[in-house]
């Protein structure tokens, strides 16, 4: 199949963008504070999933699920939260773009709500046992944390959610014909020149 020229009438300055979509009124200009307030503070304890994004320092992108039986960040103070990092396969991808680029943005999510919460701020790998032993699983504390440094903390449109319908049983696909992750898995093993052994 040829490949699309992305770049042929793309928009490349915000006045085009302006001219396509417009401006956002005052109120969702200002809809954006600095601090976890207390309404803020119990979405994030209610959700038990978030999803992470980070890039390097050379831009390279990774958005990465996160989740606990309970609360999936833990929030410190109004300006703090942690992320325990539980033990996974090792790639780390996220925590190694954190090293070189501490910038992070975090989507919470509640199952059945249409309404997400967004909070970008700084990132630091925490390895600090004693704030980490707080937040043991059945008695294993996580190995790392990510602590966030809160810059910026807003409720995000639910458009999304409405238009997907993802909480609505009666629009989910048949997953039958889906691909099992294992099947996904080897295939890209075997495009990389690799089989699992038996």
């Amino acid at each position: 199949m040829q490949k699309i020229n992305f770049a042929k009438n793309a928009v490349t300055s915000e006045a085009e963008l302006r001219d396509i979509v417009g401006s956002p009124n005052q109120y969702v200009k200002n809809k954006v504070v600095s601090v976890i307030d207390e309404q803020c503070k119990t979405f994030i304890k209610m959700s038990s999933l978030l999803f992470l994004a980070t890039s390097n320092a050379d831009g390279k992108c990774d958005v990465s699920p996160r989740g606990d039986r309970t609360e999936a960040v833990h929030v410190l103070n109004e300006s703090q939260l942690l992320i325990p990092d539980r033990p996974g396969n090792k790639r780390v991808d996220s925590i190694q773009n954190i090293l070189s680029n501490p910038h992070v943005g975090l989507i919470f999510v509640i199952p059945g709500m249409n309404e997400l919460l967004r909070i970008n701020g700084r990132a630091t790998i925490v390895r600090d046992s004693e704030i980490l032993s707080t937040w043991n699983v059945e008695e294993k504390p996580p190995l790392l944390g990510i602590g966030v440094d809160v810059e910026e903390c807003f409720i995000h449109c639910t458009k999304a959610f409405h238009r997907s319908g993802v909480w609505d049983y009666n629009s989910w696909p048949n997953v039958e014909p889906i691909p099992k992750m294992m099947d996904i898995y080897k295939e890209h093993l075997k495009i990389n020149g690799l089989e699992l052994s038996k």
